[in-house]
């Protein structure tokens, strides 16, 4: 991210931008389509991803962000390759949000406001090259509308003093960042860069959209997020309790819904030693590979890691008169068990949980019809 000149600019005082701190200066967001009832993505590039993935972060209604490159012709490249300017692609932000909480308007309100300043052309802060370039690339049709009728609002209320100068293309391959660069400012808070040209943003954020804004300066266990028992999080299949009731089995429902546990040694995989995938039995996600199972000896399924980090969430659980760490599903923030620091190498963690939650499918068998209509 050329943060070589960071030391000069700060010295300079020339570091840090501005950005809105009132609603009130930008325009209606555009309206979103009726019908939609799944979860939407887009994805949103402004200079370094570091400070975009940040502040979608923190918008109410989001459910994940991944930091990675897009719009270029190189497939899997690397952040070195990226950086030489000669793949086409832009640091870029995947960012999937629940739209019954938050509005894609409200997103490109956002993304024009404090996420970025658009008026610059392959270039952003200290950050120069079309890797840095402004741009959205959107999934569906209604978004490029919405997209192009934000723009010409901003236009015509002449928000910005000079042009706008954001790419709007049709998403094509998106390629997930190195794991260092994921969620970097919430890992790395005082790092240099992040103070000065990343917090502003989330200050911005907080001023100008009080109503989107959420705190998510989760607590960290073994390096890993954690939030707190009243945190609220988005997630992208929400269901009243009666549909859950309904579509589960009467244990699933007790163990994903209302955070029972079922007997030592009495669950369907605790013994389960056949090679395959584990998903959850509320939404069909992939939660775990049978090559992560180790014999714990308590009686129920354990695992050192979830298939993905983003698979699962992580929250302190203070009933019981104890505190532990609880697992959710990330997919429905359905309860799965909770996870202990008393595993086996490489993680040291014991991921433990309830046959009820899970369904196991093995390799080369058919998967269920949960597992099949399960999307991402």
């Amino acid at each position: 991210m050329n943060r070589s000149v960071l030391s000069i600019l700060m010295s300079l005082g020339l570091a840090g931008s501005a950005f809105a701190t009132e609603a009130k200066s930008y325009p209606q967001a555009p309206a979103d389509p009726a019908d939609l009832s799944v979860s939407q993505s887009a994805i949103f590039a402004g200079g370094c991803f570091w400070g975009i993935q940040a502040v979608f972060e923190h918008v109410k209604g989001v459910v994940s962000t991944v930091a990675g490159y897009s719009g270029g012709t190189v497939a899997n490249p690397s952040y070195e390759q990226v950086g030489t300017e000669t793949t086409g692609h832009a640091e870029s932000v995947l960012v999937t949000w629940n739209p019954k909480l938050v509005s894609f308007g409200q997103l490109l309100q956002v993304f024009f406001s404090v996420a970025h300043d658009p008026t610059e052309l392959n270039y952003q802060g200290p950050d120069r090259g079309t890797s840095y370039r402004s741009a959205i690339f959107y999934q569906e049709p209604y978004q490029k509308n919405e997209i192009a009728a934000y723009l010409a609002a901003l236009e015509a209320a002449k928000t910005w003093p000079r042009p706008i100068v954001t790419e709007v293309k049709q998403a094509g391959p998106f390629y997930k960042a190195e794991d260092y660069h994921q969620d970097f400012l919430r890992k790395n808070p005082n790092y240099p860069y992040i103070v000065v040209y990343d917090m502003p943003k989330l200050k911005a954020l907080a001023s100008a959209w009080p109503e989107l804004y959420v705190d998510t300066s989760a607590q960290s266990w073994h390096e890993l997020p954690v939030l707190g028992p009243e945190d609220k999080r988005a997630f992208p299949v929400v269901k009243s309790d009666a549909e859950w009731k309904s579509s589960l089995s009467a244990m699933s429902y007790k163990v994903l819904r209302h955070q029972d546990t079922e007997m030592a040694f009495t669950g369907a995989y605790w013994n389960e030693h056949r090679t395959g995938t584990y998903y959850s039995a509320a939404t069909g996600q992939p939660l775990f590979r049978s090559e992560d199972k180790f014999e714990s000896g308590t009686g129920w399924p354990s695992f050192t890691k979830p298939i993905s980090q983003d698979a699962v969430v992580l929250r302190i659980d203070r009933s019981l008169g104890m505190e532990r760490v609880e697992v959710e599903d990330s997919s429905s923030g359905s309860h799965l068990g909770h996870v202990f620091d008393d595993g086996p190498a490489p993680t040291g963690l014991r991921y433990c949980m309830d046959s009820a939650a899970l369904v196991f499918v093995p390799d080369g068998t058919v998967p269920p019809p949960l597992v099949k209509a399960y999307k991402p």
